[in-house]
């Protein structure tokens, strides 16, 4: 079943999406969750249904339910939102596979270092006027600048999740 997304803008809705990370620290042993309480973002799709758009993130907005680990995940270890205060991912093209993958092409910014990344989205619902994606993809926060690692507690990739959902703006 290939679902036909409906051309024209579409607006995230920040109150039914979420974008949340986890990570193994503690050597292993233990998973720190987190989620970002502040997305938001918009995109495209054209009439030759290429898609083109950006999701936001305030990068202090993430919060692991521990604010002594919030403080220092904003800090300069870490995401530095002092002075990178947004995390964004720029779709640079969504091509429909089988079914009801997407394969999504991008550039990430975490504290001002881009990288491409590439991962396949579930579109999970898609209406005239509303549309929902899933997505989970890893990441080596390395890459952006984020090498902290005390003692060797925290190996190997975060892994990013999402969920959502945007709605079709009215011409």
């Amino acid at each position: 079943m290939t679902v036909t997304v409906e051309t024209g803008v579409w607006q995230l809705d920040p109150a039914a999406s979420t974008v949340g990370l986890r990570h193994k620290t503690m050597w292993g042993l233990v998973t720190v969750k987190g989620t970002f309480t502040a997305v938001s973002g918009q995109g495209e799709v054209r009439p030759d249904g290429s898609a083109a758009g950006t999701v936001t993130l305030d990068a202090a907005s993430l919060d692991t339910k521990s604010a002594k680990r919030d403080t220092h995940l904003r800090s300069a270890d870490f995401f530095d939102a002092g002075n990178h205060p947004e995390i964004t991912f720029a779709v640079r093209g969504a091509d429909s596979l089988d079914g009801e993958g997407v394969r999504v092409t991008g550039q990430l910014t975490v504290r001002g270092i881009s990288r491409p990344v590439t991962f396949t989205a579930r579109l999970t619902g898609a209406s005239a006027d509303a549309l929902t994606l899933e997505a989970e993809f890893d990441v080596d926060r390395e890459q952006f600048g984020m090498g902290w690692n005390q003692l060797g507690m925290m190996r190997g990739l975060t892994t990013v999740t999402a969920g959502l959902r945007f709605t079709r703006t009215k011409a």
